[in-house]
This record gives structure tokens, C-alpha cells and sequence, in this order.
């Protein structure tokens, strides 16, 4: 057993936005996540899962839905001191129930931890085949033509 199993994932919280900016822009700092504002986080609140160990935010998730069908995992990220836990396959499994829940079809994540997503299923595919992320979001964001995150699908029906 896992030294924090016994840690509980919640529903964020306004409470929560400071600690997850605070978490975001530590992994954005460094180039491995786009930044969020705190307006962006404070918008998509009710899509963010997080773990916490008494005050410390250990990891967080969102769920951004598209349409019908798909859904994205964004946002994920693991506090360094918690790395190699479980957390985030923890949160992303919570978020995949969540989408089969709603009777989403299909759940994307764009990332550069491949690896990471294979073991939970989801396939590298090419981003035309989600042309839902591209012309919503993507086509908004700075690195639009000089993209080097991997697109990965998980199907879920």
C-alpha cells in the first residue's frame, strides 16, 4: 500500500486557486505546462480535482469538455515532494470516471510524458484527429505553429 493512499481526492474550491496557480506556474516556469491565469483557474474551478496533505496542495487535475464526446485531462500536475505516489494516475483515473459518467466517447491529453499516458491506455495520435482542441484552444495559444506536445487519446466506449 502507498504511503499516501490514504489521501483523498476533492473538488477544488475557491480556496484552492492560489495553491493551484501557485502549482501551475511552477511546472509553466519551466516550460512543461502552458501558463493559466488566475482568471483562466477561477473560470474552469468546477473542472479541477486536487489532493491535498493537510495544507500543502500535493496535485490537481482538470476536465475541459469539448462537445458530446470528448473531453481533455489538463492541468495535471504532481508537487515535486510527491512525485512517484501515484497521484496523478489517481487523479486522471478519477477524471476518466467522471467522463464515462457523462458518456463522453473520447478523453485527449496534450503532453510530453508519453509514457506516463501509455500506461493508462490513452495512444499517440496525430492532432488533426482532434480538431475540437485545435480551432477552440490551440489556434489561441502562443506555440500554435511551433506545437511539440504530444496529442493522446484514450476511447472509452
Amino acid at each position: 500500500m502507498n504511503a499516501l493512499s490514504h489521501l483523498t481526492i476533492k473538488e477544488a474550491c475557491l480556496d484552492d486557486v492560489p495553491d493551484i496557480s501557485d502549482l501551475l506556474t511552477m511546472y509553466s516556469d519551466s516550460g512543461i505546462l502552458l501558463p493559466r491565469s488566475n482568471t483562466d483557474i477561477y473560470h474552469s474551478l468546477r473542472n479541477f480535482r486536487i489532493i491535498r496533505e493537510h495544507e500543502q496542495l500535493a496535485a490537481c487535475a482538470s476536465l475541459m469538455i469539448y462537445n458530446h464526446e470528448l473531453a481533455e485531462i489538463r492541468s495535471l500536475a504532481v508537487h515535486p515532494d510527491y512525485h512517484h505516489n501515484g497521484l496523478g494516475k489517481r487523479l486522471v483515473q478519477q477524471l476518466e470516471r467522471e467522463a464515462i459518467q457523462l458518456g463522453l466517447a473520447r478523453l485527449m491529453a496534450l503532453t510530453y510524458v508519453v509514457e506516463f499516458f501509455q500506461d493508462l491506455e490513452f495512444q499517440v495520435v496525430d492532432m488533426a484527429k482532434l480538431p475540437e482542441k485545435v480551432w477552440n484552444v490551440c489556434v489561441h495559444c502562443r506555440n500554435f505553429n511551433n506545437c511539440d506536445e504530444i496529442a493522446m487519446v484514450k476511447y472509452l466506449s
